[in-house]
């Protein structure tokens, strides 16, 4: 069957290859990979490798490489549809099973359309409800009493939506369309309510939130009263373009802060959010009125390795950041951090900083519960742990909790740690919560082993001496002749986080490059709008059918297995690539110069430029 490569890729977004290879062949951490004992093919010493950032394996032995699915068709003799499905079961994902017939091609261009309309509509409106703002001075000064900057509230879209049923119908002539309903701006009244038209706006008197998906669309909105009225926040309905339980407010206003902060803060309210991007912590999202989900972490994670949830300090506080717990779960590396934050129960995040000052709650921040302290606290409720019973109880509570864990150093630790509370030896208590699992050493069930085991915890055997010193870094573009162009591409195809890193003057340098290249980095910024910085094995599904597939597949085989890439080196060539374009703009500009005064001054700018330091 043929799988849509929009699933493909999302598939390999989601799927960690270094849990999926860890499962059947001994890993050890070197550098910025895994390395370890081929499976393919007879070894004494480890040639084979794994690489979290590409997600990508490969043997400098036998030859042998791929990403996860390629593992499990070549490590278990899978067929390509088995493996897929057996991952996509591991997310929780449908595989579809047959090519689109054409009435569902119909259907989903029906559908593409719809979204692209409903977006319109929704863009529309957060101009008309921003032009409402400015002439509500009562809207005005409920947010200067909140302390919110005029270019605060520009940055985020800020409206006012009138007092009336029906302003939005002074907006749209077409009021009555059915997309006025599907967008949840309008509500239609039911049958026998006697209000003009049986249609009335559903936001009314109230501040006005745009929600942006990450390519800054407005797919949705919050509205949040000026007085004490019930409901305080309304928000849109579920519609074709906007799911709660799968966007976060401000994510979109936050890509570039999250990055300099190094992590997300994660709170409940609009307002929050507004209010501590005003206060110097911009890096704060917010959760549209339900649960944190692995939806939102899957997004979060795209950004950062860190993410600090902020919630009250009351039983509802302490519940929903339980349930952002289970979520994160799953997402819990070695390499990630996850945190919990309690406010005391008179403060929100707002109130907090305004009463102590961003230093304060800057340092509340980084004292911050850690996951595996809060997983052990949460399944240590209700537990007397001063007798045999009351510790049973823990070691029930949080065996679910420790087996979402992905495998890695922190699930194994927190094994300890839990063991250390029950009084029972680590080794013990995995075989009470797993009583069916054989105890003998990993390597002798390496081959038996399905995709779902878990390894018994025992010491990993030694390796040969010679391979334990830390692999030697290399630098990218020393041992193979390359243009700028074509090293800038390998790097950013296989480190495409940096895109997001680069200002709006490289990405259209890059962007408008002739072609091959050019067309590459448009491509992979259109990717990077669409599902984030993705790891080469996913963009290279996505790259199928691109006019340039077969020259950027020429490049990356270029690029030796475990040679890391160096941003100092990618900034020189951005910067010779830069200076560059100057010249020839100022070639350009030096022919028209003397009749064109707009030419002249361009000219006499850039040459300034040119020669500052």
């Amino acid at each position: 069957m043929a799988i849509p490569t929009p699933f493909l890729q999302e598939l390999l977004a989601r799927t960690d290859i270094v849990e999926v290879v860890g499962r059947h062949v001994q890993l050890k951490k070197g550098g910025a990979n895994f390395s370890g004992l081929c499976p393919f093919h007879s070894e004494k010493s480890p040639s084979f490798t794994v690489s979290p950032t590409k997600q990508f394996y490969h043997c400098f032995g036998c030859g042998k490489n791929g990403n996860a699915i390629g593992f499990l068709i070549d490590h278990l003799g899978m067929t390509f549809p088995e493996a897929v499905k057996d991952l996509a079961q591991q997310h929780g994902l449908q595989v579809p099973e047959e090519d689109l017939s054409p009435a569902e091609r119909a259907r989903q261009n029906q559908q593409r359309q719809q979204q692209a309309s409903l977006s319109e509509l929704l863009e529309k409106a957060v101009q008309a409800y921003t032009g409402q703002l400015k002439k509500t001075p009562r809207a005005v000064d409920y947010l200067k009493g909140r302390g919110v900057s005029g270019q605060v509230a520009r940055d985020f879209g800020l409206g006012y939506a009138p007092e009336g049923w029906r302003f939005l119908a002074g907006v749209f002539p077409d009021y009555a369309a059915a997309a006025m309903v599907d967008s949840g701006l309008v509500i239609a009244a039911e049958d026998g309510e006697n209000r003009e038209g049986k249609r009335y706006d559903r936001f009314r008197d109230r501040i006005m939130f745009p929600i942006r998906n990450i390519k800054g669309q407005c797919i949705g909105f919050g509205g949040r009263v000026l007085g004490d009225e019930k409901p305080k926040y309304l928000n849109s309905p579920e519609t074709a373009v906007f799911s709660k339980g799968r966007e976060l407010y401000g994510l979109f206003e936050a890509r570039s802060a999250l990055r300099e902060s190094g992590y997300a803060l994660v709170t409940e309210g609009y307002m929050d959010v507004v209010a501590l991007a005003q206060l110097g912590f911009a890096h704060a999202v917010a959760t549209l009125g339900t649960a944190c989900t692995s939806d939102h972490l899957q997004k979060l994670f795209r950004f950062t390795d860190s993410v600090v949830f902020s919630f009250d300090g009351d039983a509802a506080g302490q519940r929903a950041a339980r349930k952002a717990m289970e979520a994160a779960l799953p997402f819990a590396t070695d390499t990630r951090s996850v945190k919990f934050l309690f406010l005391p129960q008179e403060h929100d995040p707002d109130s907090f900083i305004r009463a102590l000052g961003p230093q304060a709650f800057a340092q509340a921040v980084a004292k911050a519960t850690p996951l595996s302290r809060f997983l052990i606290d949460s399944a240590s409720e209700g537990c007397e742990m001063d007798n045999a019973e009351g510790r049973a109880r823990l070691a029930s509570q949080a065996r679910d909790l420790w087996r979402a864990l992905p495998e890695g150093a922190l699930k194994r630790q927190l094994l300890g740690d839990i063991a250390e509370r029950v009084q029972i030896d680590s080794r013990e208590l995995e075989q009470i919560w797993s009583p069916s699992r054989r105890t003998e050493p990993r390597a002798d069930r390496r081959k038996s082993a399905g995709p779902t085991d878990s390894p018994v915890p025992m010491q990993p055997a030694p390796y040969p001496t010679a391979a334990r010193a830390e692999p030697v870094r290399k630098r990218w573009g020393r041992s193979e002749p390359a243009s700028r162009e074509d090293r800038l591409m390998r790097m950013l195809l296989t480190e495409p986080s940096w895109w997001d890193q680069l200002g709006d003057r490289e990405h259209a340098l890059l962007c408008g490059l002739p072609s091959p290249h050019g067309p590459v980095f448009a491509w992979l910024e259109s990717q990077i709008h669409d599902r984030g910085a993705q790891p080469w094995a996913a963009l290279r599904e996505g790259l199928r059918g691109h006019a340039q597939e077969a020259y950027v597949l020429r490049q990356i085989e270029q690029v030796p297995p475990g040679i890391e890439a160096d941003w100092d080196e990618a900034q020189t060539m951005l910067r010779d690539l830069l200076k560059k374009a100057q010249q020839r703009e100022m070639q350009v500009l030096a022919e028209t110069a003397a009749s064109d005064p707009q030419a002249l001054a361009r000219l006499r700018e850039l040459t300034a430029a040119m020669r500052s330091p």
